[in-house]
């Protein structure tokens, strides 16, 4: 489905000055050179050429389109600016915020068509995610993931439930941020995996610490070798699958740390707001 959105101006503007750059090359230019060969005098010595001179509007195009292609190319297939509009995502997301988003997780698209072309991955239960709204496609959501398809989703008693089962939180302490007051803050763990980790960690403290109910009991176990049992006690704890979900982000305070502009907007800042202000100067002319 086509929106007309600052990418579809994006794509018309690369589209025609790429069109009178392209025609330039191939047919203005040379016939203003052989202009300026016909109309080229000698006066006192010195060559005098005439006429042949470059349309502005050539000029212009020559100008902008590589800096329209290189924008494009970047936001359609590699990453995205977002400001983040609302509250909805505290504390993950502040008002204000700049995030930088991957265009290719979940495979590659044509820009302004929103075609997939190319498979390279599925949203799963913990992503963070900018979709746009189905009632109005003109409008970015971005929201956090709690259900993957065929899942059922509840939500009783300020709890959340996936499948019938209460998703496993921890009390972080009372709200001190903005947007909201008088609030408690929680981490939830939606597949389980901190859990995991943790089991992981203990391992690794017994094994230190010489405890009485695992491996290293007697306290004989070598450094490599206490190395070489967590490696294999967490080769069979954790799927693959919670390595991926542990690497973006397990819980809300991860979700934070790896999505929010505090640092990913001191990567990408300047570029966003380059972008964002492109976006609002097309908006202001429309």
């Amino acid at each position: 489905m086509m929106v007309f959105d600052f990418s579809f101006y994006l794509f018309l503007g690369t589209l025609i000055t790429g069109f009178i750059w392209a025609l330039d090359v191939w047919v203005l230019a040379p016939r203003r050179s052989k202009v300026i060969q016909a109309n080229t005098e000698i006066h006192q010595g010195v060559e005098v050429k005439r006429g042949g001179k470059e349309p502005v509007i050539v000029e212009y195009s020559k100008s902008f389109f590589p800096v329209l292609l290189i924008v494009f190319i970047l936001r359609g297939f590699v990453v995205e600016p977002f400001r983040i509009p609302s509250g909805s995502m505290l504390p993950s997301l502040y008002i204000g915020d700049f995030i930088l988003v991957n265009k290719f997780a979940y495979g590659i698209r044509l820009p302004v068509w929103n075609k997939k072309i190319i498979e390279t991955g599925n949203p799963e239960r913990g992503d963070v995610v900018v979709f746009r709204y189905p009632r109005d496609p003109s409008l970015d959501y971005i929201k956090r993931i709690v259900g993957l398809p065929g899942d059922h989703i509840a939500y009783y008693n300020k709890v959340l439930y996936v499948n019938g089962k209460p998703v496993k939180r921890e009390f972080v302490g009372e709200y001190a941020g903005p947007g909201q007051a008088h609030a408690n803050e929680y981490t939830e763990d939606l597949q389980g995996v901190e859990d995991k980790w943790a089991k992981v960690k203990q391992i690794r403290y017994y094994l230190r610490s010489e405890h009485k109910e695992h491996a290293n009991k007697d306290g004989k176990m070598t450094k490599e070798e206490q190395q070489a049992y967590v490696r294999e006690f967490e080769a069979k704890l954790l799927t693959p699958e919670d390595r991926a979900l542990w690497k973006r982000g397990a819980s809300n305070q991860a979700y934070h740390y790896f999505g929010s502009a505090k640092m990913l907007g001191q990567i990408g800042k300047a570029f966003a707001e380059a972008m964002l202000e492109m976006e609002a100067d097309q908006g202001t002319r429309l």
